[in-house]
């Protein structure tokens, strides 16, 4: 069984939500992300690709974000610029494709169990 999820999220929200609060980053991205997002010329793209990914996650579990923190939940990209998803440390097995524009984020995750 295959559970899908996507959301498409604005990069000026992002950006905007970082800018102002520190709280904010801290709590929506691991520190792994945070380095990663840094080292882009494009950061805020990074990051709101990054946050939809995590949306597009919770929408496929199903569950809302209740039950999980935000930065609990990993983007990881390989050396070869290959995205994988880490929930709580741990590897989930699925496919996830992130996109973005100067104004637009996109991500789609499919989860195989």
């Amino acid at each position: 069984m295959f559970k899908i999820g996507i959301d498409i999220v604005d990069v000026k929200r992002i950006e905007k939500a970082i800018i102002k609060s520190e709280h904010f980053l801290k709590n929506v991205f691991s520190q792994k992300e945070i380095e990663y997002c840094e080292k882009k010329i494009n950061k805020y793209e990074s990051y709101a690709a990054r946050f939809a990914a995590k949306e597009a996650y919770i929408k496929a579990i199903g569950t809302g974000i209740t039950d999980i923190s935000l930065n609990n939940i990993e983007i990881i990209n390989s050396e070869l610029g290959k995205p994988f998803l880490y929930v709580n440390g741990e590897l989930i097995d699925g496919d996830i494709s992130l996109s973005h524009t100067e104004s637009l984020a996109i991500a789609n995750i499919i989860l195989k169990k």
